[in-house]
């Protein structure tokens, strides 16, 4: 079973967005009205806690991309993560999901050391990847029984779970068509329950609305509230701050691999005098566009292409 989870994982790794290189020195800055106070959170006991971080960090070469970050994420909230492109967030969840070993600091996910127990972790997580992580010749019936089979779960159990799952995404009529030929709603609703299939405690979503007509959009929304009051813990990512303010109890913002601040999204807009997170957000991480180019071309646009 662990061979499998970790052929799966790796798998997986190779669709996660990639770090962005070659980001400017750290030159954030805020008005001091937004700085006051913009303390990390108390700690929660530990038993409160899914997920818990120490000096996480990670170096690639002379490069820091994330720096001794400190993350308390309770048990069954929806935690916003939430950073301009190529602050650190994809490769802080990288970590988190094992797909990434630190450079130093630590992390425990549901109790679990990332390093020594990464198998342990990979049991209770579910990752939602941006990009869609299903075969498009098959139908959606076909992708959930073989992703599952992955997890060792036996074929009654996992027959139920797959029906259980298409229903609670409304997919259940479309269950024998070939997913290639689903809408991008469509795609992205199987794509959410294919990481539940082993019943995580804990999901990670990493911008699970991005181009989803606004039906779509707010199924999906209303999709991870229903997780949640199930009792799965959340971790979002969005570039969508409407969004992040309306699903998440606590966000996080990270900048050039360090957290600039933590708190609920309505005392982000008090301390900062804000009328909504999307003003937090740039008054806390500038104006500043974060383009960033490579002279390597990702393996998925040469094969686009061919």
């Amino acid at each position: 079973m662990e061979a499998k989870l970790l052929s799966y994982e790796v798998f997986l790794s190779v669709l996660i967005p990639k770090m962005a290189r070659g980001r400017r020195p750290y030159q954030h800055q805020v008005t001091e009205a937004c700085s006051i106070g913009m303390e990390v959170r108390m700690s929660p006991s530990p038993d409160a806690l899914a997920i818990e971080t120490d000096g996480l960090t990670k170096r690639f070469n002379d490069f820091t991309a994330v720096d001794q970050i400190d993350l308390n994420v309770q048990k069954g909230e929806i935690y916003g993560f939430l950073g301009p492109n190529g602050a650190g967030k994809s490769t802080t969840i990288r970590m988190l999901s094992t797909l990434l070993t630190p450079s130093s600091g630590s992390a425990r996910v549901s109790g679990y050391d990332i390093i020594h127990e990464a198998g342990q972790v990979r049991k209770k997580i579910g990752l939602v990847s941006e990009k869609l992580i299903m075969y498009p010749r098959l139908t959606a019936f076909e992708n959930l029984m073989f992703f599952g089979s992955l997890y060792d779960i036996d074929r009654d159990s996992l027959l139920d779970k797959t029906n259980k799952l298409l229903d609670l995404v409304q997919l259940t009529p479309f269950k024998d068509r070939v997913v290639g030929g689903y809408s991008s709603g469509m795609r992205q609703r199987l794509n959410v329950i294919r990481a539940l299939l082993h019943d995580p405690e804990i999901i990670f979503l990493d911008e699970p609305t991005t181009a989803l007509d606004p039906q779509s959009t707010r199924f999906v929304r209303d999709l991870v509230k229903e997780l949640r009051s199930m009792g799965h813990t959340i971790v979002l990512t969005t570039h969508i701050m409407e969004e992040a303010d309306e699903l998440s109890d606590t966000i996080s913002i990270i900048d050039h691999g360090k957290i600039i601040a933590t708190d609920t999204p309505a005392s982000l807009k008090k301390k900062c005098d804000a009328d909504n997170l999307l003003d937090v957000f740039l008054t806390l991480t500038g104006r500043e566009l974060r383009d960033s180019a490579s002279d390597k071309v990702p393996m998925r646009r040469v094969v686009g292409r061919m």
